[in-house]
This record gives C-alpha cells, sequence and structure tokens, in this order.
C-alpha cells in the first residue's frame, strides 16, 4: 500500500497521472494545486510559490488524512525566451514555483514524513542537466531542484526516502500557450505522462532501505538528453 501521497500539481499533466497512478494502486492522493482536479480527489488551492499558503495546504492535508506516506512535488512553470526579453516578475516566477515551491512543500511535509518513513520524489528535467538557449529561468530553477534533491538525500539518509526524476518531453498541456517556436514539433516524441507515473509509483513503492536515487525518463528520441 502507498499510502497518503501528497502531488503538487496534481490537477494537470503529469500530477494528475501521478495522483491517478497513486489511487489505482490503492494509494490516497491529496493534492495541492491553483486549481481545483476535478475528479473527487482531495485536495487544497495553493500556490506553491506563495509559502505560507502552501505550508498551510500541506498541514491541512496532512491533518485531514492521518499523515503522509510520501511527496510528489510536479508542480511546474516555465517562461520562454531571451533573459533580456523575458520580464523579471515572470523569470522570477518560475524559480519560485519550480525551486522554491519544491523546497516549501518538502520542509512542511518533513515533520510527517520523518514519522512515516516517507518518500519524497522532486520532479527535475532533462533541462536540469543540460542547457538550453531562451530557457533560463527553467534551466535554473530545475538545475536547482538536481541541487536540491541530492543535497536532501544525503541529508534524509536512514530516515525517509528520496528520489530524484528526470523526465523528458511529455504529451501534456504544459507546451500550449507558448508561441510557435517554443512548442515540441509535430514530429517530437514525446512520452505519456501515465508511462512516467508508473516511474514515480514504482520508486514510491520501494521497500524501506531500498532507495531509487534517480530516474531519467525521456522519449527514446530526447534532444535535450544527455
Amino acid at each position: 500500500m502507498l499510502g497518503n501521497i501528497l502531488i503538487t500539481g496534481g490537477s494537470s499533466g503529469l500530477g494528475r497521472a501521478v495522483a491517478e497512478a497513486v489511487a489505482k494502486e490503492g494509494g490516497r492522493p491529496l493534492v495541492v494545486d491553483v486549481r481545483p482536479p476535478g475528479n473527487g480527489v482531495d485536495h487544497v488551492l495553493a500556490d506553491v510559490a506563495d509559502r505560507d499558503r502552501v505550508e498551510r495546504a500541506v498541514t491541512e492535508l496532512a491533518g485531514a488524512a492521518g499523515g503522509l506516506d510520501g511527496v510528489v512535488t510536479a508542480a511546474g512553470i516555465d517562461a520562454c525566451g531571451r533573459l533580456e526579453d523575458v520580464p523579471a516578475a515572470a523569470w522570477e516566477k518560475v524559480v519560485a514555483v519550480n525551486l522554491l515551491g519544491t523546497a516549501a512543500t518538502i520542509r512542511a511535509a518533513l515533520p510527517h514524513l520523518t514519522a512515516s518513513g516517507g518518500r519524497i520524489v522532486t520532479c527535475a528535467s532533462t533541462l536540469g542537466l543540460r542547457v538550453l538557449s531562451d530557457a533560463t529561468a527553467y534551466c535554473a530553477s530545475k538545475f536547482g531542484v538536481v541541487g536540491l534533491t541530492r543535497a536532501l538525500a544525503a541529508e534524509l539518509a536512514g530516515r525517509v526516502g528520496v528520489t530524484l526524476l528526470v523526465p523528458g518531453g511529455m504529451r501534456t498541456h504544459f507546451f500550449d500557450d507558448r508561441p510557435d517556436r517554443y512548442r515540441p514539433g509535430p514530429d517530437a516524441g514525446l512520452n505519456a505522462p501515465e508511462d512516467v507515473a508508473a516511474a514515480v509509483v514504482f520508486a514510491l513503492s520501494q521497500p524501506a532501505g531500498c532507495e531509487i536515487r534517480e530516474l531519467v525518463v525521456c522519449p527514446a528520441t530526447e534532444t535535450s538528453w544527455p
């Protein structure tokens, strides 16, 4: 049994796929998102970039569920463009959601995860391992998630499991609002989010003492890896 799994960004994309996979495996998904999941899942509306709000959301969900057995930080945004062209507020929002929101969520959940001997799965990106022009905000945030997660794994070793998920492109609505030049082309090979979610559930399902430290899950023709 997976137990109670808190998922940020659980209303769409990879986060929604993870929530559905957790439920399918007998776990209880708990969603934090700016939009309701719309599928009857327990949730609290919160922007993970708002530290106080996300802390309250984690506390509320964990209290109602009787604790947490895992956290998956799938919330993420992007702001494409050259550094001088992306408004500073939009650039900083990407870092606030992707990196600082990840840290805030985990910080709030740690007392519950320590009590349960639970697990954390953070969501980086292949662009957390390799850079791409016009993606400074996204790369900065995801490189940060990689460093945060690796350090956290050392810090929590033996107490809380930590897995770094490094996904490539997926068939989600993540690209919908971008200009055409920043969207995957018609021939781009993208993974189904359900397949990536299965890898997340695999990491969450490991017995105590067995660590899946890092998972790179990308299309066979992924251009931004290695």
